[in-house]
């Protein structure tokens, strides 16, 4: 990725702390949007003082679409979009509010269609690009307790699935990672136990597939469930 100009939503948050640093250490420029500034201070912490000239903050709200507009205007050229934002919430289908379900179709899914659509016409443009979306072992194998979550994540997998074969025939790819549970505080926290998977791991295969030498892969849906 030496030069190119990444785009790493969700780049500050727990997956991203795995992420951005390999990132930046492949030579990228990387713009990481954010909505809370506090929010920045691990992943700062994890930086040398040579990652900040390679690195833009930008307050963005993901869930608007003017605002992701306007950010991919800003940066003028994205050559490879990670997007790394989700959220998880989780409880019986005839508990579950309606509202908990469209608010994990808008941070999934929808913020996934946003940035994948104002991203896609310059890569085409310049006949380059890579895109590597998060979908969930729980897309392919849906669990109890996680309907909302796991259709949210299966759509991100179709959705990532449908670009690539748009772009089928150019220099752009579309590919996706099926996570089981990424080994994170926030997630320790909430869920005490899982198959974990450590975000550094998770971030390997994400990097590969973000890279010139992935440009074979396309429309993939890779499970990455760990050995934790």
């Amino acid at each position: 990725m030496q030069g190119k100009k990444v785009l790493i939503t969700g780049g500050a948050g727990g997956l991203g702390l795995g992420v951005t640093p390999l990132v930046l250490a492949q030579g990228a420029q990387v713009a990481i949007p954010y909505r809370r500034e506090d929010r920045l201070a691990p992943l700062k912490a994890r930086l040398s003082p040579e990652d900040f000239p390679k690195i833009q903050f930008v307050k963005t709200d993901l869930t608007q679409e003017s605002a992701v507009a306007q950010l991919i205007q800003d940066l003028g050229r994205v050559d490879v979009l990670i997007h790394l934002t989700g959220g998880f919430n989780m409880g019986p289908t005839p508990e579950f509010s309606l509202g908990d379900w469209r608010a994990l179709f808008t941070l999934n899914l929808e913020t996934t269609f946003l940035l994948c659509k104002y991203c896609l016409p310059g890569m085409l443009a310049n006949n380059y690009g890579r895109i590597v979306t998060v979908g969930s072992k729980g897309a392919r194998e849906p669990g109890a307790g996680l309907a909302g979550y796991c259709a949210a994540k299966a759509g991100v997998v179709a959705l990532t699935q449908a670009i690539a074969a748009e772009t089928k025939g150019t220099n752009v790819t579309a590919n996706t990672v099926l996570p089981s549970v990424i080994d994170t505080p926030s997630n320790r926290e909430s869920m005490g136990a899982g198959d974990w998977v450590s975000a550094e791991s998770l971030g390997q295969v994400i990097c590969f597939l973000a890279s010139e030498a992935a440009g074979d892969l396309r429309g993939a849906a890779i499970p990455v469930y760990g050995n934790l």
